[in-house]
């Protein structure tokens, strides 16, 4: 019997059939780039990351895998010999790295940290289209404007975006591919989690239907909003507060926003609705100073907002 966390165990020593029917379906509707362009892919060892690899190679890309262990649960040391074994058998280059990720608050947000400071800039990643929809909900839940409703964004690091998570699984299986399972995807601390096994299937009861297909719909007209909203946003001065309280909401909102992630805040927390609509109070004159998210202030003077870690609150003259 397979045991939580560890690699499901079979004897595959025949060589990965990259011309299998499924390979030519699933690479139709993914988005990699052209045949010899080398690509790096972020190889967890689960399903979704062994089918990007795979289907990596079997667009013609130059391929390395690249496996990271979080070092977060024991025997997690065995995963990087399961990606590699995959790696080889499919004919693409291998690495790993091993990063320090202490347990405690806010977990997700520090793996993930950990894990792109040590992966290759631009490198591919097997998010799905299930991913993305797990990602609108669970920024809508937070209080995201557009921006956020995009969920995982369209691009050239995320080709299987139109994939759904099943169909990654049945490509492993297909080809005869170990995965790693991990224990942590079932574990309801994690809130990701709890959208993935308990509020899509409701969703999916009380809609007669798969949400799966109508979240990525209304991610990518989000995609389009955001993107006007970006552009009319782009000709204000964030930090000057008559332009900011003359603005339509959701034209102010959407420069705050893009104004506070340029200067650092929201890593590993977000810049939710509520943090912006404080930020908009401020240059209203509502109030002098707030306080958003993870540590940050805003303030404003002599008609002027600044952002800075928090300090302790004193009396200054504004305005």
């Amino acid at each position: 019997m397979d045991r939580p966390g560890r690699p499901h165990r079979r004897s595959l020593n025949e060589p990965v059939d990259l011309a299998h029917p499924l390979v030519v379906e699933l690479l139709a509707r993914s988005a990699f780039p052209p045949a010899g362009t080398p690509v790096a892919c972020a190889c967890s060892g689960g399903p979704d990351s062994l089918a990007l690899v795979a289907l990596a190679v079997a667009a013609g890309c130059q391929v390395e895998a690249v496996h990271v262990d979080h070092g977060l649960r024991p025997g997690s040391d065995a995963e990087a010999a399961v990606a590699a074994d995959a790696a080889s058998r499919l004919g693409a280059g291998f690495r790993s790295h091993r990063v320090e990720v202490p347990d405690g608050p806010n977990l997700e947000a520090r793996a993930r940290a950990a894990r792109y400071g040590v992966l290759p800039a631009g490198v591919l990643t097997g998010h799905t289209a299930d991913d993305r929809a797990e990602t609108v909900l669970l920024h809508l839940l937070r209080g995201a404007g557009p921006a956020g409703a995009v969920g995982i964004a369209r691009g050239p690091q995320r080709p299987l975006l139109d994939l759904r998570r099943h169909e990654t699984t049945a490509l492993c299986d297909a080809l005869g591919l170990v995965v790693v399972r991990d224990p942590s995807n079932d574990d309801p601390r994690f809130r990701r989690n709890r959208v993935r096994h308990e509020l899509l299937p409701l969703i999916a009861d009380i809609g007669d239907r798969d949400p799966v297909p109508v979240l990525v719909r209304q991610a990518d007209l989000f995609a389009d909003v955001a993107a006007a909203l970006g552009a009319a946003a782009a000709l204000l001065d964030p930090t000057v507060a008559a332009d900011l309280a003359g603005a339509p909401v959701a034209v102010a909102g959407a420069a705050v926003r893009a104004w506070l992630v340029a200067e650092g805040v929201g890593e590993g927390y977000g810049v939710d609705a509520a943090a912006v609509g404080r930020v908009l109070d401020v240059a209203r004159g509502a109030v002098v100073a707030t306080e958003i998210v993870g540590g940050w202030r805003v303030a404003r003077s002599h008609g002027r907002l600044s952002v800075s870690r928090s300090e302790p609150w004193q009396d200054a003259a504004h305005e």
